[in-house]
């Protein structure tokens, strides 16, 4: 190792020099001649600055700030002028001995890292978050040319959920950096093949994926935490899905590919998660917050410093605190200004309306700011609209004009229309209307409902039909956890089939779904994989499943093609179809729902009816007419005479097999009979009139 002062030595660039500094902006800002480091900490009495060689173990500079000159407020400061800004810093924290200590949790002994770094060290998936540093980034260094936010309308919208590291790593994907932001670039023109507008991604922020210890009991492997819930820098991509994640140059590659994805039309939403830490409870490690200032980061029970747990992870982000709300809006604007993203959606986003205290808030001071918020004016804002202490806001989310809402009811209700089950049509009615029953009495329109079956959380597509229960054994908590009651049907046996009957029933159950979900007025949200028939073998919680079970099979036996081209079928028609695209409730004649049973105009409505009719038609929009059939036998349907068209054609019939299942619309043809239509068991279809 070099000697302290060698090391120094190649620290400095030109004239070395420590001064005041200032308060903001936050985090490390780089200058012409030097950096500005800016931190928050309203009880910390001491305060150090370290600073690293690029690589190195030990520090070659412990700058401990002095509180008359470095500090304004509750903001320490100071710019270093002559350091190289390929510099990893760090702080170092502690509170002499007065106040609560049961609110405080300063750790001296740590390296913490900066709330605001940009980017941290690290490159290795898998590889303890202990080990990682801030870096200083220059963020002018990447050419944008003329990229900005594409801002598509979310009526217009078609969200893809993917897991950035799932979707390339297996060995079929085909790309040549596997599970990184390069390998999901590569993968663009399948996304647009598919018809997507919007990639909406699983946590890219750094967390903590090695906080677990249990092992898969099959396999014996170390599991981890895949899906990315657990942060640890809220503005730093995470260097592990890099193909280079030193120096920053993380940074570089996710910028890249936004740019990419925008040149291809399509969207880039970041899943993003304000509601706790990888800190966990008392008995979790610190990285940041805790170490910086626990009791202004964390929601406590003040009597005892108990954490107070409202996101099921051990401790919740006191995100309506002044300082934290900041921390929030001032992360947000970053990934937009500086990454060019085009919308967040919230994890477990009803936390962001709760006090200081955990109580619920009629006006949430964080969720009016974003609302309101000039930079924000135009990104999409989506809420998972509950959280894990039983709040669920579906419909009544705060500042409702602003927020779309993932809705659960839709999911629920369409799996349980689908399967079956009695007294579902009314609902599924709602549903196809964009729920005006939750949306249209608070002012919102269709598109705030961001619809689907699936998500990243629950069961794949095909595991819906599959299994009757959860198989989550391979999660080493002997099956006790995710969610009991999946609204799923096997379709007749558990798991895998031979039987040539519940194969072809599941193939239909699987269109049926999709095709619901894609002529349902709101904002489509498709999961990955399940347009090729991804499976995840019943597990219904795949979080730390980082193989096989959670990873695309891109392989030509694990790929269902016929699937795929019914989702690319159906994908195109809806953007071709203002009439599914429908922006508003109000009824101002451009779009007309009429509802039919298997009479014209009588809807059956009652407990035991399993199916219904809607005719969709507008002036110079042509029709759409949806027979969903989730009886066990066939029924015929009368069919109304055609307004904005000569005759019905067919478009879709999940009862046939592919490629009979949908009709290119070049292809469409007058049915021979157009008074009457034989919709099969358990079949949804789609006559179009033009």
């Amino acid at each position: 190792m070099a000697k302290p002062v060698e090391r120094l030595t190649r620290l400095v660039r030109g004239e070395f020099q420590v001064s005041r500094g200032f308060p903001f902006p936050f985090g490390a800002t780089p200058f012409a001649d030097g950096v500005n480091f800016s931190i928050f900490t309203k009880h910390a009495t001491e305060v150090a600055l370290v600073l690293f060689l690029a690589g190195d173990e030990e520090p070659v500079l412990e700058l401990p700030l002095d509180e008359r000159c470095h500090r304004t407020g509750d903001i320490w400061h100071v710019l270093i002028r002559g350091v190289d800004t390929t510099v990893e810093y760090g702080y170092r924290m502690k509170r002499m001995a007065n106040g609560d200590e049961r609110l405080h949790r300063f750790a001296p002994q740590r390296l913490l890292l900066d709330p605001y770094a940009k980017a941290l060290t690290g490159g290795t998936w898998g590889r303890a978050a202990a080990s990682r540093r801030s870096l200083v980034v220059r963020d002018e260094e990447f050419d944008w040319e003329f990229d900005q936010p594409l801002n598509r309308p979310l009526a217009d919208s078609v969200i893809y959920e993917l897991h950035v590291r799932g979707f390339t790593r297996h060995p079929s994907s085909g790309v040549k950096l596997a599970g990184t932001f390069a390998g999901l670039t590569e993968k663009i023109p399948y996304l647009q093949e598919l018809g997507v507008t919007a990639v909406e991604l699983l946590p890219v922020n750094e967390f903590e994926e090695a906080d677990t210890d249990r092992v898969d009991p099959v396999s014996g492997d170390r599991l981890l935490n895949f899906w990315g819930y657990q942060p640890i820098g809220f503005f730093a991509p995470n260097s592990a899905y890099a193909a280079s994640g030193w120096n920053g140059e993380q940074v570089r590659e996710f910028k890249q590919m936004v740019k990419s994805m925008h040149a291809a039309g399509i969207e880039v939403i970041l899943d993003v998660v304000f509601n706790h830490t990888a800190e966990g409870d008392d008995r979790g490690p610190t990285h940041s917050f805790r170490g910086i200032d626990n009791a202004v980061y964390y929601m406590m029970d003040r009597q005892t410093g108990q954490y107070l747990n409202y996101s099921g992870c051990g401790n919740t982000l006191n995100c309506n605190h002044p300082v934290v709300r900041e921390m929030i809006r001032h992360c947000l604007r970053y990934w937009v200004t500086e990454m060019h993203v085009d919308g967040f959606r919230f994890d477990l986003a009803s936390i962001l309306g709760r006090g200081q205290d955990g109580s619920v808030l009629a006006n949430p001071p964080l969720l009016e700011s974003l609302a309101h918020d000039p930079i924000l004016s135009h990104t999409k804002l989506i809420a998972e609209a509950w959280d894990a202490a039983g709040l669920y806001q579906v419909g009544t989310f705060p500042a409702w004009s602003r927020w779309a809402e993932w809705n659960g009811k839709f999911r629920d209700d369409v799996r349980r229309f689908v399967r079956g089950d009695k007294g579902m049509v009314r609902a599924l009615a709602a549903r196809l209307m964009g729920s005006p029953d939750l949306y249209q009495t608070s002012n919102r329109e269709p598109y705030h409902s961001i619809n689907f079956v699936t998500c990243h959380d629950g069961f794949t597509l095909s595991d819906l039909v599959s299994y009757d229960r959860k198989h989550n054994e391979r999660n080493g908590e002997d099956n006790r956890d995710g969610a009991g009651e999946n609204f799923s049907w096997n379709c007749g046996e558990e798991g895998p089939t031979a039987s040539a009957a519940i194969a072809t029933l599941r193939r239909r159950q699987r269109k049926n779904l999709a095709a619901l979900l894609l002529v349902s007025h709101g904002v489509p949200m498709i999961l990955a994989g399940d347009e090729l028939g991804r499976t995840q073998q019943g597990n219904n919680n795949a979080y730390c499943q980082d193989n096989e079970i959670s990873w695309v099979d891109w392989r030509p036996e694990a790929r269902d093609e016929g699937m795929l081209r019914f989702f690319r079928l159906l994908i195109r028609f809806r953007r071709s179809n203002a009439l599914l695209r429908r922006a508003t409730f109000a009824h101002n004649g451009e779009i007309q729902i009429d509802w039919h049973g298997v009479e014209v105009g009588w809807p059956d409505w009652s407990h035991h009816s399993h199916s219904l009719a809607m005719q969709l038609s507008g002036p110079g929009l042509g029709e759409i007419y949806v027979i969903a059939n989730a009886y066990w036998e066939p029924l015929r349907f009368a069919l109304p005479k055609a307004m904005e068209g000569p005759e019905w054609a067919r478009f879709v019939d999940t009862t046939y097999e592919s490629p009979e299942d949908a009709v290119e619309e070049r292809d469409l043809r007058p049915l021979a009979e157009q008074t009457h239509y034989r919709a099969g068991p358990r079949s949804v279809v789609i006559l179009v009139a033009r």
